[in-house]
This record gives structure tokens, C-alpha cells and sequence, in this order.
């Protein structure tokens, strides 16, 4: 495929080796583990006893090549943009008057999260929705994540990814204005593009917002909210602490053991998910283990981890996202950071916000459905 600017995008395939796959069994065969206080669970990080039954059936049951042929069934890309290779699912919608809109992943996921909503966004009839409702599906791989090219140089912070965004949907895919869906990364991505290209944009939709806060003008629901977040904070913030002051130190033991890289990553998953505890009540071990797979055989755990380097910086505090002159949708799940919209208001063009009843931190994967609907019906009056 060729554009107007001579770019020329690739197709692509995922292809692991036999040899990536055995190497990957070894290491989990030789996997030295850490010891554990008695009843410990999953107070003091990744339950010790998870982690074993998850790697040995990673070791054992979990199919890649499975994995991989699903994962083959979308259509794939890649294209140099700013001098990286961005990895990118690209659909075409199935309707009167699709509209562009790219879908972008966080930390620590990948593109394979939007699996489930990628096929309804695009086709909605098949689906049994509105073909009026039919979107140009656009996923790619943040930079330094999956089958994208890691940056080399300082300062690839998310607002860079707007540029860069910008440059693969404008210049790379033709289309004039297009819309963006995201939460996590995807959330600060959204602010890049609302503040840097506002003019390039139909509307934004969040699955995670964060506006700013200013303790003096809260009132007392929303001191109590305040209070419930940064309680949260000191609690389970020690992540972001390491991973935007020290990510390279870390690295090292998560880019050569896949039993830490696993335990690492799911903590996360299930500490941010509606899952009341119970990882697989949500997901199956075999969509947790896609995503880990992603990380393992791409060994781009180093380079995702300096995201937060390069966007928050040492003691400099999160990227903006306020001041967005684009109208902008809220699907608010279940998580701690859900602001009030009065919060969001005087700082977003805010067209609709729902409170969503089911779901956490990765809805794609957790209420696709639900994460769908929202899309369709903030994007609905946007259409003309």
C-alpha cells in the first residue's frame, strides 16, 4: 500500500521462532523462585502460588501458535514514521460513512487488548449493530511496545506519540480528522493530540481521565474521592515511582526472566481490573498470557518502562490533560482515579459522561461491550 506522500506501508505478520519458543520453556523450566511468608496472598505483590500455576501453564497447556494465528487474522502493518517502525492494525469500516479512529493501548498492555472491539467498531451490522454507527479501526503499537521500533534517543514522551499519531493517520492513511479512544497512555495520548492537533480531530473519547485538581475548590464528595485517591497513591504508586526514575534497573531482571516479566505484569491486571480478586473471572489464562507473550518475544519491557520516564520525568508529576478545546466523551469504569464530572467539566468540551456499572481499568478486554456502546453513541452526533 502506497500513500500521497510516497510512505510506503508494509504488510505484516507476526512469525516467533521454534527457537524463541523453546528458549521460552527453558527459562520457565529453570525458574529459581522466591520465597514467601505463610499467607501471604497477594499483599505483598504477586501471589507466589498464582505465579507458579500461571508459568507452568504457560510452560505446559498455553498454545502461542494459537495465539498467533488469531492474532495473524487482523490485518497488520507497518510504517516509518519520525524514523520508528510503528506496528498497526488497520480495518476498514463497513457502513455508509466510516469514521477514523485510532485506539490507543497502555501499560502494561498492548494492541492485543482491542481484539474484541476492533471487529463490532468496524462492522457493526455483522455484529448485530447500525452499519451508520461503522469506523475505520486504526490499533497501533505505542513506541518501545510490541512490533513497534523502540525509540534511541531521549524524549519520546506522549506528545510525540500525538505527532506521531498524527503523521500515521494524516500523512500515512489519507484521513483528514479522526477521532481517538484511549485510557491509560491512551488517556495522555488523547491529551497530546487534543492540545497539539485539535484541528485534526473529530472528537476524543476516554476510558480514564484525569483532570487537574485543585484541593481548595473541592467540595466535600469530591475532597472524599480526593482523599480515596491519594490514599491509593501511596499505596500502589511505587511503580510509577521506579519506572519514571529508575526503569533501566528494573529492566534488567524483567527482559531475562519471563516468571518475573509474568509476575510483574499481572499484578497490575489484577489489582486494576473489576475483578474482586479473581484474575481468571475476567480473563482466561491464555488472553493474560497473549499479552505477556507480546512483551516476551518483542523483549520490549525496557522500552515500554521509559514511557513513564520520559512522560512524567524525574519528580515532574503526569503530562496535562486539561485545556482540550475537542468534544470529548467519558465511559468512567470502575476504578479509584473515576473523577466526578464536575471535576471535568470546566476543563473539557464534555459532551457526554457515562458511569459505567461493570468494568476496570482495561474495558476492551473487560466490557467490550459496554466500552462499545459508548463509543458509538458519543461519536453518533459527531458524524455529521
Amino acid at each position: 500500500m502506497t500513500v500521497a506522500n510516497a510512505a510506503v506501508v508494509e504488510p505484516f505478520e507476526i512469525a516467533v521462532s521454534d527457537e524463541s519458543l523453546d528458549d521460552l520453556r527453558s527459562r520457565l523450566a529453570r525458574t529459581r523462585w522466591p520465597d514467601a511468608v505463610e499467607d501471604a496472598g497477594w499483599d505483598y505483590g504477586t501471589d507466589l502460588e498464582y505465579a507458579r500455576e500461571l508459568c507452568d501453564y504457560w510452560r505446559g497447556p498455553f498454545d502461542w501458535r494459537a495465539q498467533e494465528e488469531a492474532l495473524n487474522a487482523l490485518p497488520q502493518y507497518r510504517a516509518d514514521i519520525d524514523g520508528l517502525g510503528i506496528h498497526f492494525v488497520h480495518v476498514k469500516g463497513e457502513g455508509p460513512n466510516p469514521i477514523p479512529l485510532v485506539l490507543t493501548h497502555g501499560w502494561p498492555s498492548s494492541f492485543c487488548e482491542m481484539r474484541k472491539v476492533i471487529g463490532p467498531l468496524s462492522n457493526p451490522a455483522a455484529y448485530g449493530g447500525d452499519p451508520a454507527d461503522a469506523f475505520d479501526v486504526v490499533a497501533p503499537s505505542l513506541p518501545g511496545y510490541g512490533f513497534s521500533d523502540a525509540p534511541r534517543e531521549r524524549g519520546c514522551d506522549t506528545n510525540r506519540i500525538a505527532d506521531i499519531w498524527v503523521q500515521l493517520m494524516v500523512d500515512v492513511l489519507g484521513y483528514e480528522r479522526f477521532g481517538a479512544q484511549g485510557g491509560d497512555w491512551g488517556a495522555a495520548v488523547n491529551a497530546g493530540l487534543g492540545t497539539r492537533h485539535a484541528e485534526r480531530l473529530i472528537g476524543l473519547h476516554y476510558n480514564m481521565l484525569t483532570p487537574p485538581i485543585d484541593e481548595a475548590t473541592l467540595t466535600l464528595d469530591e475532597r472524599i474521592w480526593w482523599e480515596e485517591v491519594k490514599a491509593y497513591r501511596a499505596q500502589e504508586w511505587g511503580y510509577v515511582q521506579l519506572q519514571s526514575t529508575k526503569p533501566q534497573s528494573l529492566a534488567f531482571g524483567l527482559a531475562d526472566s519471563p516468571s518475573g516479566l509474568a509476575a510483574w505484569i499481572i499484578e497490575k491486571w489484577r489489582r486494576w481490573s473489576d475483578c474482586a480478586g479473581d484474575i481468571e473471572s475476567v480473563y482466561t489464562k491464555d488472553e493474560l498470557l497473549t499479552n505477556i507473550m507480546i512483551y516476551w518475544i518483542t523483549n520490549s519491557i525496557s522500552s515500554s518502562l521509559r514511557l513513564y520516564f520520559e512522560s512524567f520525568g524525574p519528580m515532574t508529576g503526569p503530562p496535562a490533560y486539561s485545556g482540550v478545546d475537542v468534544p470529548t466523551g467519558v465511559a468512567a469504569f470502575n476504578e479509584v482515579n473515576r473523577p466526578p464530572r464536575a471535576l471535568c467539566e470546566p476543563h473539557f468540551d464534555l459532551r457526554r459522561f457515562t458511569v459505567m456499572d461493570r468494568g476496570g481499568h482495561f474495558p476492551a478486554m473487560e466490557n467490550p461491550d459496554g466500552l462499545i456502546d459508548e463509543v458509538r453513541a458519543f461519536f453518533r452526533p459527531l458524524r455529521t
